[in-house]
Order: structure tokens, then sequence, then C-alpha cells
């Protein structure tokens, strides 16, 4: 039997996309009505989370949905469990997934993952790697349809670095039929190969990050120094310098145009205050939907198609 796993934005078609934003949908209204819903409580179904990079939100998102769906959690941290450190990868899937029903691992190297879900014998999702962030995209599409209605045909502005964020942008994109305008400072460019798509069309390049924003439907960013990569912070500094996401950059864009962030942030360096927490930005309901949309994810990886 082929287990499902969950590692990149590519790993679903568009069809599997569709059934779980409309299960988050369900989920949400359920979790909105104060009503019960717990598939997993009968049999009591375990959730394994394994941080080697340390998260507030994708922690709370994880934990706090697995015991609403009537789960147990048990979470490891780098002293508890450090991948290919004190046994091989390939042994502590071996015996982690013995154990547990499903596993969600935020670490470095895509290649820890890949190796963990090649010998583990149940589901196992990416909380984050240093290539991508399958889960948060979920979370940004989810939440663009719940304020806008479908993605497809719109317009994506990518402002910052080219990073695991901008790599699962644009899987999502070739997937799910819109554009991404990205622009970075010279030397943190996305790399199509690294990111895994097939082809150019899905997104154009832009040198001035106010005209990546022109015309889009939705103005995104990160930090500009990801966890990892602290020792270049000075240096990113003055290269991101005209990649804050500020008024100007979002007039360019669409009237009615949403800005998002992942989280943490910070004011002044890749968004203003202003844009943060002004009309457009809708940071807060996307980061509660990283429960919702997860809930469905894990659901769908346990229990398949319920509708």
């Amino acid at each position: 039997m082929t287990i499902p796993h969950y590692l990149q934005f590519k790993d679903f078609d568009a069809a599997t996309y569709a059934y779980l934003f409309e299960r988050a949908a369900f989920i949400k209204r359920k979790f909105k009505a104060v009503e019960k819903y717990q598939p997993f409580a009968d049999p009591d179904r375990t959730l394994a989370m394994i941080f080697e990079k340390a998260s507030t939100r994708t922690r709370v998102s994880f934990e706090a949905g697995m015991y609403q769906m009537g789960g147990s959690v048990v979470h490891l941290t780098t002293g508890d469990s450090q991948l290919g450190r004190a046994e091989p990868i390939e042994d502590s899937a071996r015996v982690i997934s013995r154990m547990v029903d499903i596993v969600m691992i935020r670490t470095f190297e895509q290649s820890k993952i890949e190796a963990f879900a090649a010998h583990s014998r149940v589901p196992v999702i990416n909380g984050l790697t240093n290539e991508f962030h399958p889960c948060q995209i979920l979370a940004d599409i989810f939440t663009f349809i719940e304020q806008r209605g479908s993605i497809q045909g719109k317009v994506v502005a990518w402002v910052g670095d080219g990073n695991n964020m901008a790599n699962t942008w644009l899987q999502a994109a070739e997937l799910l039929g819109f554009t991404v305008h990205v622009s970075t400072p010279g030397g943190y460019e996305v790399d199509p190969v690294l990111a895994g798509i097939g082809h150019r069309d899905c997104y154009k390049v832009f040198k001035d990050p106010r005209e990546a924003c022109k015309g889009a439907h939705l103005v995104t960013t990160d930090v500009w120094t990801s966890m990892g990569f602290e020792a270049e912070n000075e240096v990113r500094r003055e290269a991101f310098k005209r990649w804050c996401v500020d008024e100007d950059m979002m007039r360019a864009a669409q009237p009615d145009a949403l800005f998002m962030h992942c989280l943490p942030a910070h004011r002044g360096e890749e968004v203003s205050a202003e844009v943060i927490d002004g009309p457009q930005s809708v940071v807060w309901d996307e980061a509660e939907n990283r429960m919702h949309v997860q809930k469905a994810l894990m659901e769908y990886l346990l229990l398949g198609r319920l509708a």
C-alpha cells in the first residue's frame, strides 16, 4: 500500500486541493460554531511533531488542531530527537512510525524529510524545510478564496527573498492556474529548478518591486533573513532595503488587493506598519487558517475523502 505524504505543494493535484479547501471551510464552520467534530477520537489517532526548527504558529496550529479533532500529540524537539545525528533518519522513521498515526516534521534540508517519509509506515507532513513550506501556502490560498473567491487567473506579487515560501508559491501557481510576479534583490532570485516547476509560464520576474505589485490581487512577503541564515542578517538588510512592502506598493496593486505575511513580521523591514496593520492586511485570518487547513490535511491523509 502506498502511504500518502505531504512534502511539497505539488504532491497533490488541483482536484485534491479543491476538496481540501471545501473540508477546511467545513471544519472552520464547526470550530466557529463551537460544535464538536472529532473524527480522530475513536480510534484515537496520535500525531508526532518533530521540531528541528522552532515555531510558535506551527506548533500551536498542529497541536490545537489535533486535540480539537479528538486525537493526541507527541511533541519532540532537537533535544529529544536529532534527525540523522543520534541515529540514522531511516531508523528514526521506522521506530516513530510504528508508534503514531501521522508525523509532522519542521527541519532544515528537504532531503531529511524525504528520507524520513521513504521509511515511514504513516503519512508525513512538511511543517517547513529550507526549500518548501506547503502548509503555509495551503493556508494562504484558502484565505484568499475566503476573501476573494477563486485564485485561478489571479496575480500574486512576491516581494523579497527567493526562499521556501517563494518556491512553494511557484508550485501552487503552476498547479492551480495563477501567476506570480517575483521581485527579489540580485543574488536572492528564485531558482526554478530548485522550486521544482515544469515551466516558467506561471511566474514573471521584476527588478523593481513596485512594478511586480502592479495589478496584483495579492501582495505577500516574508522576513529578509530566514531561520538558519542569521549570520547573513546585516548583509541582507542592506541588500533588501528597497524590498519593504509599503503603501506605495499596495497602491500599485488592485484596489481591493490583499496583503499577506506568514509571520513573524518585522515592521519597518520587509513590510511597513501601515500595510501590515492596515485595512488590506489579512495576516491574522491567514495565521488562524493554518490550523483549519492542517486539520483538513490530516483528516485527508488519515481518513481519505469523506465527501
